[in-house]
C-alpha cells in the first residue's frame, strides 16, 4: 500500500504525546543482564553496576543520587544502559530523546509540560544536547523545578555536562545555567570502541525507478525530498513520531544537497523517529551521504548530522 504525505495524520493529543515516551523498539527488551561490558574497558562494567545501583535506589526511593549521566562515544552501550535503567526501575517513568522533551515544552508550553512530567518519578533523557541558549535556560529551569519535586533523572550524551553547549553559542554567557544542569547529575564515563565498527564512508544503494514493484503488504511512503522538507516544516517536531508510526518503508525521490540548515535539522529529527520505528529507507537522486552541506556537518551540529548519516545507512540496509 503506497501512501502520500497528505494521507498521514499528524494530529496528536497530550495522552498520545506522553505514551510515546518509551524506549524505541531496538531497546524495548534490553536489560542489565544483556549488556556485555568490554573487558578491555573497565568503565563499562562500572557504568553497568552504577546504573543498576541507581535503578534500585530510585525504586526504593533512596536519595543516593538524583541524577545519573552516562557520558561516552558512539556505540559503547549508553542507550542500552539507559533503557535498562528504565526497565528495571519500579516507579512511574518516561523515556525519550532530548528533542522529545524540548518539543513537548514547545508544543504544550512550559507550565503544561511541567505539569505532565511531574506525574513521573524517573525521567530518562537520551542524547542530551543543548543546541542554543533557549534550550539551555529552558532545560535548566525544567530540571530545577522537577528536582524540587523529588523526581530523578538519568541521561546519556556524547558530551560531558559541563561541556554542553560548547561550539554552539557563547557558552560563557550561560555558564551558570549550564552548571545548574550539570549539578543535577553524577557523571559516569564510559570508554570503549563503537561495537558496530561503523565506517564514515557509507555505500548507499538506490532503488529502481520501477517503484510500483516495491509495494507489498508493507505501508510505503513515496515522496520527493522537496515535498518531504515542506511537509516537515508545516508541522511541529513533536508530531514526527506520530507520523512515523503510520508507515513501514520510506522512499525519498530526487535527493539533493540541502542548503538550509533549519530544513536539514528537521530532517535529522524526522529520521531519528523513523530509525526508532525500524523503518526501511530507499532513495533516488544523489547519495544520502551528500544530503548535508559539509560546512554544516563540520559545524555546531556535527554529531546530529553524522548520526543521521549512520541511521540512514542502517535503514537503507533493510528490505523495503
Amino acid at each position: 500500500m503506497t501512501l502520500k504525505l497528505e494521507d498521514l495524520d499528524s494530529r496528536i493529543s497530550i495522552p498520545e504525546l506522553i505514551s510515546e515516551l518509551v524506549p524505541p523498539q531496538e531497546f524495548s527488551k534490553v536489560s542489565f543482564e544483556s549488556y556485555i561490558p568490554d573487558p578491555n574497558f573497565e568503565t563499562q562494567l562500572f557504568a553497568q553496576k552504577r546504573a543498576l545501583d541507581f535503578s534500585k535506589a530510585v525504586s526504593k526511593r533512596l536519595n543516593l543520587s538524583q541524577g545519573l549521566y552516562l557520558d561516552g562515544g558512539f556505540g559503547v552501550g549508553k542507550t542500552h544502559l539507559l533503557a535498562s535503567t528504565y526497565h528495571a526501575t519500579q516507579v512511574s517513568k518516561v523515556f525519550g530523546p532530548f528533542l522529545a522533551f524540548t518539543s513537548l515544552i514547545g508544543y504544550l508550553g512550559f507550565q503544561s509540560a511541567l505539569e505532565q512530567l511531574s506525574k513521573f518519578r524517573l525521567i530518562c533523557i537520551d542524547e542530551f544536547e543543548l543546541d542554543d541558549p533557549g534550550d539551555t535556560m529552558m532545560m535548566s529551569r525544567l530540571l530545577k523545578e522537577l528536582s524540587a519535586k523529588g523526581i530523578s533523572f538519568a541521561a546519556t550524551s556524547n558530551t560531558p555536562p559541563n561541556a554542553l553547549g560548547e561550539g554552539r553559542f557563547a557558552s560563557d554567557s550561560f555558564q551558570r545555567e549550564i552548571q545548574s544542569v550539570a549539578d543535577k547529575f553524577e557523571m559516569v564515563r564510559i570508554d570503549g570502541e563503537d561495537y558496530r565498527h561503523r565506517s564514515s564512508n557509507y555505500q548507499f544503494e538506490s532503488v529502481s525507478s520501477e517503484l510500483e514493484k516495491l509495494v507489498s503488504s508493507k505501508r510505503l511512503v513515496k515522496t520527493s525530498l522537496k515535498e518531504l522538507l515542506t511537509f516537515l516544516g508545516s508541522i511541529h517536531q513533536s508530531r514526527y513520531a506520530k507520523v512515523a508510526e503510520q508507515f513501514d518503508s520510506l522512499v525519498v525521490l530526487d535527493i539533493y544537497e540541502i542548503q538550509d540548515q533549519f530544513e536539514g535539522l528537521r530532517l535529522v529529527s524526522f529520521i531519528d523517529r523513523c530509525y526508532e520505528r525500524g523503518i526501511a529507507f530507499g532513495f533516488t537522486g544523489e547519495s544520502p551521504a551528500d544530503l548535508f552541506r559539509e560546512d554544516h556537518v563540520a559545524g555546531a551540529y556535527q554529531k546530529k548530522y553524522l548520526r543521521c548519516r549512520s541511521r540512514l545507512h542502517a535503514m537503507n540496509s533493510l528490505d523495503l
